[in-house]
């Protein structure tokens, strides 16, 4: 594979699989040497024997989630560039990098997964094998979250998902090589469930537009346990195939269900294009909206008018700079290279970098249950939203949530200010036990 080398990788710089290498890094520390009880293991120590590291990243950069999955993209190339720098903001999360990472550059390269986990996993296997990678992140899919949780054990990579809002993610699904940064079902319906009681009332009959797969049934699930303390019923779930172009037939059902609200759990194209078509079917008319699961992008592409007292529930919103420093500093750096403000996929995957710089460089080697014991101590440190820190028994980020409403256009300061945050809830509170999910971590070796 050719490889190349830049101060800061441009996007022409960021390759499709097989296509070659694009990375930044400088040289900086020493990692320690391997000890004889760390024996060769996944990519170990072969991929960390040089001067250079290799990390991949799938992400879908076609398909009905390529909107989000290029955000993700972006918010990985940063936290990259960060990395290799030995930035501020990357050093505010991870204290013990300077530049680099144990004294070595970090190379990435490129999958397109189009959001279907068989393509997912053979992007991922071919980084591991080819590459050497000694991480490998991204996701837009929980169906690609959780095939790769399962390739990462089964090759003893460690494994970032990006985007991923299936319980099952970190619940039956979890693996000792995978390690979750954003919120998901459970704590998104804890959040939001209680806002929509008390602004629609108790009692409600409630519609389902739900996607098709782990992530929209979990999803549904958790909403409609929340919603139902307080009297809610559910009249209708609508069930998608992922990548669904006409949803007529399943909007006819919620409109003659009866429901007084609909939750939508469709993702990326998929929700742009059921919110568009439900206008155009006149239930924006007659029942309230609710969109489960935040969705990049979403007001943009369906404009403010129809998002406008809209709910929802999610992991980071832009204006938080004006809560929480490390967010600014965020924002400014993510605008200044790209042009325009972060969405919530760009901040998962700038925290999943981040959070894996300070495990590495805490180890002090790349050795991987070294790195994951540094993921188990359970330590809080800071993060974009305030102090985070990871649970040991089943690898989530306890992190804040966010619930949003949806700004009138004439309420907007800004081309881009769709949103205002309403709530923020402590996330600790909001999340199951670890075990009530089914998460039993695997073996380390």
């Amino acid at each position: 594979m050719a490889s190349d080398i830049h101060p800061a990788p441009s996007r022409r710089a960021v390759l499709q699989l097989g296509a070659g290498l694009a990375g930044t890094a400088a040289l900086s520390g020493l990692a320690r040497p391997a000890a004889a009880a760390e024996p060769a293991m996944g990519t170990w120590p072969a991929g960390s024997s040089g001067e250079t590291v290799f990390v991949g990243i799938t992400v879908p950069r076609t398909g009905p989630y390529q909107l989000p999955g290029d955000d993700e993209l972006k918010g990985c190339e940063l936290a990259l560039e960060h990395l290799n720098a030995g930035h501020a903001l990357m050093r505010a999360i991870a204290p013990k990098v300077t530049k680099g990472l144990l004294g070595k550059q970090v190379m990435h390269g490129v999958a397109d997964t189009e959001a279907k986990p068989n393509v997912a996993v053979q992007g991922a296997s071919h980084f591991i094998s080819q590459n050497k990678a000694v991480m490998f992140t991204g996701s837009c899919s929980s169906a690609v979250a959780v095939a790769l949780n399962k390739l990462a054990q089964r090759e003893k990579v460690i494994y970032l998902p990006g985007v991923s809002g299936s319980n099952d993610t970190t619940g039956k699904d979890c693996t000792r090589y995978s390690f979750r940064t954003c919120f998901y079902g459970q704590t998104s319906s804890a959040a939001l469930a209680p806002v929509m009681i008390r602004n629609f009332g108790r009692n409600k009959k409630v519609a389902f537009l739900t996607p098709d797969y782990t992530y929209g049934h979990t999803v549904q699930q958790s909403m409609l346990e929340y919603l139902g303390k307080g009297g809610w019923k559910m009249v209708s779930n609508q069930v998608s195939p992922l990548g669904t172009p006409d949803f007529s037939a399943y909007l006819l059902n919620v409109a003659n269900s009866g429901a007084d609200v609909v939750v939508n759990i469709n993702w990326g194209n998929d929700a742009f294009q059921s919110v568009k078509q439900a206008a155009q079917f006149g239930i924006l008319k007659k029942m309230k909206m609710v969109i489960a699961y935040d969705v990049p992008f979403l007001a943009k592409e369906v404009t403010p008018e129809l998002t406008q007292n809209m709910l929802n529930a999610t992991d980071f919103w832009w204006t938080l700079e004006s809560k929480y420093p490390l967010a600014k500093m965020f924002v400014a750096e993510f605008r200044k290279k790209y042009g325009y403000n972060p969405q919530w996929s760009a901040e998962a995957a700038y925290m999943q970098i981040a959070c894996w710089a300070r495990m590495v460089s805490g180890a002090g080697t790349f050795y991987p249950p070294a790195v994951i014991k540094e993921y188990e101590k359970g330590e809080h440190f800071n993060s974009l939203v305030g102090k985070v820190w990871f649970r040991p028994h089943d690898h989530q980020l306890v992190r804040p949530v966010f619930v949003m409403r949806g700004k009138k256009p004439s309420a907007m300061k800004t081309p881009d200010d769709y949103w205002q945050v309403i709530q923020t809830d402590a996330g600790a509170p909001l999340m199951q036990a670890p075990d009530v999910f089914g998460c039993k971590l695997g073996p380390y070796v």
